[in-house]
């Protein structure tokens, strides 16, 4: 009997030492996965807005403890499809009008966290020197994709060249959508790529600020740019179900802080920021 106590007694002791082990390395997995959630991947189009991730975004966000993985894209359909399926935790790319339709044509659940300063469009000559100049019958290329369209559209009527039909659908807009012409302007529609090698073909082109940048052009080179409204500029995109997360919090609130606005101002000039950052000068 009493040998039969012992073997128990030793039996119950490694049970609780290995249940105390258990904890232990439960614990200690516990505190790795906390230590993951600090790394986090960001996607961006190449160009100016994988450089404001690098430049602006990173930085501070290295000094909260974070370890920051940018991963570049060539188009605009995979940064959204990575970030749905876990590839990525945020992305920074799109406007708001792209983001909800594509979230509506793709049955994904995305929500923006907060507008950044975005490159806008201009309108480029090499053969005029001020909007004074256009003559009669210019010709004028532009992007022939709805969504750059109606940018367009926009900014040559702020410009006093045309004017547009009130209310035009932003993704289903056409140069029908034009209203009064009163220089004759040949509108050109072509691929938004190829616009800033229209400025030479054309009199006058129409280039969105990312495409503007990709060739080397300088924004304020433009005979007008555009007043961009927020709903085009450019946000971090996170999937809805992580908007509450510790990171997308620590993210939003590097985009505010006072030293992504300072790296703004010294190497990205000519972005027009959004409104939030304009009301709190």
């Amino acid at each position: 009997m009493k040998k039969t106590a012992l073997i128990l007694s030793l039996i119950l002791a490694i049970g609780l030492l290995a249940g105390c082990g258990s904890k232990d390395a439960s614990t200690g997995s516990g505190d790795a996965k906390q230590e993951e959630s600090k790394a986090i991947k960001i996607g961006a189009t190449a160009g100016p807005y994988s450089d404001m991730i690098t430049k602006a975004i990173k930085p501070i966000l290295e000094t909260k403890g974070y370890s920051i993985e940018l991963v570049e894209f060539g188009d605009y359909v995979q940064p959204n499809l990575a970030l749905s399926n876990g590839d990525l935790n945020a992305n920074l790319f799109q406007h708001k009008i792209y983001m909800e339709n594509f979230a509506k044509e793709n049955k994904i659940e995305l929500s923006e966290l907060i507008s950044v300063p975005t490159a806008p469009m201009g309108i480029y000559s090499s053969k005029f020197k001020s909007l004074d100049e256009v003559a009669d019958g210019s010709t004028v290329a532009i992007a022939n994709d709805p969504t750059n369209l109606a940018r367009t559209l926009g900014l040559l009527q702020d410009a006093g060249l045309i004017t547009v039909n009130k209310d035009i659908d932003p993704l289903r807009v056409s140069e029908k959508d034009v209203k009064d012409n009163p220089k004759h302007l040949v509108l050109q529609p072509i691929e938004a790529a190829q616009l800033p090698r229209a400025v030479d073909s054309a009199d006058l082109s129409l280039v969105p600020g990312n495409f503007a940048l990709a060739a080397k052009m300088n924004l304020l080179d433009a005979l007008k740019l555009e007043n961009m409204p927020d709903d085009y500029r450019n946000r971090v995109v996170v999937n809805t179900a992580d908007l509450d997360k510790q990171f997308a919090k620590d993210l939003k609130e590097a985009v505010e802080s006072a030293e992504f606005e300072k790296t703004i101002d010294e190497q990205f000039k000519g972005f027009g920021k959004p409104e939030w950052m304009l009301k709190r000068k």
